[in-house]
């Protein structure tokens, strides 16, 4: 099965040249580490930064330049530095091809739950509301189990939705998975891993046709 970079190398696959992209807190922040070669594209991040680069090298790191999440990125040439709300005029204008977010549950209409868990404390939600509500295309890493073993790919979120029926396809440590109306249909698996582990692993409806092929990273 896939770790956190191998999710985040297979997303960048889905990368096509010209594209504005928005990245998300997690997993989905390790994409731009992996753009294919011979396409361009500008990564957005939502507390206002346009054209990320990958994560510096340690030493290298400006602790005043940090993506949504906090964490220190590198700026490649031509970037862009704005406030708040002009990154989120992008986002709610459409300006923005692809989002990629993190999610603690994905239904399989496409619901997703990323930002609360009942009990727990939180800072807020963050921006993930305007993107869920503004994106066309909405792809999501995350584990297919959580830490108790439980599968995370569910008929019906039990977590406090972020959007409803929104996600368009699913990349997890074990399959990636298009959500269509008859549930999530899976597309590929992971190096090692059976479509027996996946079907085992999902508690939301899973469509396998065919033979499935091993994602190629």
């Amino acid at each position: 099965m896939l770790d956190k970079n191998g999710i985040a190398k297979r997303i960048a696959q889905e990368l096509r040249d010209g594209w504005y992209v928005n990245l998300g807190i997690g997993i989905p922040t390790l994409v731009a580490n992996y753009i294919p070669e011979g396409i361009s594209v500008e990564f957005q991040s939502e507390n206002g930064l346009l054209g990320m680069g990958p994560f510096p090298y340690e030493g290298e790191e400006d602790a005043d330049m940090i993506n949504a999440g906090k964490q220190t990125v590198t700026t490649l040439p031509g970037a862009s530095i704005f406030d708040s709300s002009t990154s989120f005029a992008m986002i709610r204008g459409q300006h923005v091809q692809l989002t990629v977010l993190g999610a603690m549950e994905v239904a399989d209409n496409g619901d997703i739950a990323n930002w609360k868990i009942p009990g727990k404390m939180v800072k807020g939600m963050g921006g993930a509301m305007d993107l869920v509500a503004s994106a066309e295309n909405i792809i999501v890493a995350m584990m297919h189990a959580n830490k108790a073993g439980e599968s995370k790919l569910l008929t019906e979120c039990t977590l406090p939705i972020t959007g409803v029926q929104c996600v368009k396809k699913v990349v997890t440590n074990l399959a990636v998975m298009d959500i269509t109306p008859e549930g999530f249909k899976l597309l590929e698996r992971a190096p090692g891993v059976s479509v027996e582990e996946i079907q085992n692993a999902t508690a939301g409806r899973l469509v396998v046709e065919g033979e499935i092929p091993e994602m190629i990273l």
